[in-house]
């Protein structure tokens, strides 16, 4: 059997469709169990799994928001499966979902990775940069040395029990946005486990980060928890964070030091391009993330006071 566990933050309008996917399942799929955890605010996502009579749904409702590392681990600690996938609530999973997952870990354990389909809104920030910038992403991840994959662990992947017994839960330190995925894509690989993209594990994903002050804000968390990241693993071989020196990178290194708020600057470029030509729009969108992880990077002890 498979079990699907789900974090869920104010999902109500987002797992309806994941669910619906899920039970669109094709004929022949191995048995599976959904696991939602609730973190903290339900605005109707409770209701809505107490009535889900197609699956083999159970939940697990937070009182209170306590993140998604202690969501993941509620929920594969409470999983029956032998394999194990994490699908965040904002997927739309494929007919083959399951059964692409089961079937990945079939000649012993390992870990799998399905990368985002991002689909975006119609925001000025999608067309200007976010569609490029997930391009780019994909193309290097799948042009990575296999030693490296373990840097693309995010919301669609798997692993066997086995892997879970040996490596344990996600790291509770990471509080904010980012890094506890690749953490646990890292100790995976150094447990001494493979860890692969599949291709035909691909799935739309609703993004949530359509603009620019969004980006910019995660990018500012993303950076402090990689600080984390490098405290715990500093072996790991990651590209240095500072960048190196050019006319761009000074802009970059400028703009990091000066005390603004991400999300106010990502605020003011977004009004900015509607009007912008769209060169410089990109540029403005990429100095603004860009600058912000480094700033959370550099100062992460104040990353979440700096929205």
């Amino acid at each position: 059997m498979a079990s699907i566990i789900v974090p869920s933050y104010r999902g109500a309008d987002r797992l309806p469709q994941l669910l619906d996917s899920l039970a669109a399942q094709n004929d022949g799929t191995p048995p599976f169990e959904v696991i939602v955890v609730v973190d903290g605010v339900d605005a109707g996502s409770v209701a809505l799994l107490e009535n889900e009579s197609r699956l083999d749904v159970r939940s697990i409702v937070f009182p209170e928001n306590r993140g998604r590392v202690a969501a993941l681990n509620a929920g594969f600690e409470a999983a029956r499966g032998d394999v194990l996938i994490r699908c965040d609530d904002d997927l739309v999973p494929a007919v083959d979902y399951v059964a692409a997952h089961v079937s990945a870990h079939r000649d012993g354990p390992g870990g799998v990775i399905g990368l985002y389909l991002n689909e975006y809104s119609a925001t000025s920030y999608a067309e200007v940069y976010g569609k490029d910038a997930d391009q780019r992403f994909r193309r290097d991840a799948y042009s990575s040395a296999p030693a490296v994959v373990w840097r693309y662990w995010a919301g669609n992947c798997s692993i066997t029990r086995q892997i879970w017994e040996a490596v344990g839960q996600y790291d509770p330190e990471y509080r904010l946005y980012g890094w506890e995925d690749v953490d646990y894509g890292y100790r995976i690989h150094m447990a001494g486990f493979e860890v692969r993209l599949a291709p035909d594990l691909e799935t739309p994903h609703r993004v949530a980060a359509v603009t620019t002050a969004i980006r910019a804000r995660r990018a500012s968390h993303s950076g402090a928890a990689r600080r984390l990241f490098e405290r715990k693993h500093p072996h790991a071989g990651l590209p240095n964070a500072i960048p190196g020196w050019s006319l761009w990178n000074a802009l970059v290194r400028g703009l990091s030091r000066i005390p603004l708020k991400p999300a106010r600057l990502g605020r003011a470029v977004d009004a900015l391009l509607r009007v912008l030509p769209r060169g410089v729009g990109r540029k403005l969108v990429a100095l603004s993330v860009e600058s912000a992880a480094l700033g959370g990077y550099r100062s992460p002890h104040s990353a979440k006071e700096r929205f």
